[in-house]
């Protein structure tokens, strides 16, 4: 399924708000989680849906709380996103799915599986940066790919981006920029004006407000606590120096399912369409009860 071809948008409320959904196919159901960069949305996973309902599932992408057609909480937490996972399940009556994250939500279908796996069936992380433990100083070594973000502006500095800044980003997250279409950009810039604008704003307030305080125990290490089939998916020139710390943690937990996928960046969903999807098919086919 490609940017022309788009599923019908749904509607389901949740703690009294609407939000935004779209679905293919029948079959066990596919939760397919965004990440929280502005422009994101469930389109990201345009190009995936087709192939997954091709074999057999049923995948269901949905705008979380303040982003895409979703309309926006007053809870801007990340706290709040995560529960809004199980909560808009229920809303649409499943009450087990495979959980499919990419980037900043890769973590909270990791915690979901954590505390109710008995509403999870399987977990796909693709490209988690906070999934992987921090780089070191031989990481940043000469010659060591990892891509530095340069300084985010404050919530005060923030202004909506301009055409040409939204395909930078998109761009800058690619591989393959050549797969930022006008028709992709101009799905992308809507996302990132007007209401899903404020909603970013108000969420970078709320961070540089209330830092996100580490657990004792950081997510990366609990990683191998998941009951559930999980299968970890890092793209090899990701930021941050993505590579490196996903080569750190297979050696620290040999026992965990991680693949690199080759001329990859962080956007996995379009760089790698078709790939991550052949690696996920396995480990969703193997207990789907």
């Amino acid at each position: 399924m490609n940017a022309h071809v788009r599923p019908q948008d749904k509607f389901v409320a949740v703690d009294g708000l609407k939000l935004r959904y779209i679905e293919a196919g029948q079959g066990h159901p596919l939760i397919l989680l965004h990440g929280a960069s502005l422009g994101s949305s469930a389109d990201v996973f345009l190009r995936n849906m087709k192939p997954l309902a091709d074999a057999g599932f049923r995948a269901i992408a949905f705008d979380s709380p303040g982003f895409g057609l979703s309309d926006t909480p007053t809870d801007h937490s990340p706290a709040y996103r995560r529960d809004a996972i199980l909560k808009f399940m229920d809303a649409i009556g499943v009450e087990k799915a495979s959980l499919i994250g990419h980037s900043q939500s890769g973590g909270p279908a990791v915690q979901v599986a954590l505390q109710k796996p008995e509403r999870v069936s399987h977990v796909i992380v693709l490209g988690t940066g906070s999934l992987l433990p921090p780089a070191d100083d031989s990481m940043r070594a000469p010659g060591v790919t990892g891509q530095r973000q340069g300084g985010e502006p404050s919530a005060a500095e923030m202004n909506e981006p301009t055409l040409a800044e939204t395909r930078q980003l998109l761009e800058w997250n690619l591989f393959h920029p050549e797969l930022v279409t006008e028709e992709e950009l101009a799905l992308r810039q809507s996302r990132s004006l007007g209401q899903c604008f404020h909603a970013h704003v108000a969420r970078a307030a709320l961070a540089e407000s209330a830092p996100v305080k580490e657990p004792a125990v950081p997510l990366w290490r609990r990683l191998v606590e998941v009951k559930v089939p999980m299968r970890l998916m890092f793209g090899r020139q990701d930021r941050g120096w993505a590579y490196a710390r996903a080569m750190k943690l297979k050696g620290d937990y040999p026992q965990l399912d991680l693949y690199i996928l080759e001329d990859c960046k962080h956007l996995v969903p379009w760089d790698a369409a078709e790939k991550w999807v052949e690696l996920a098919l396995p480990v969703l086919r193997g207990r789907a009860g």
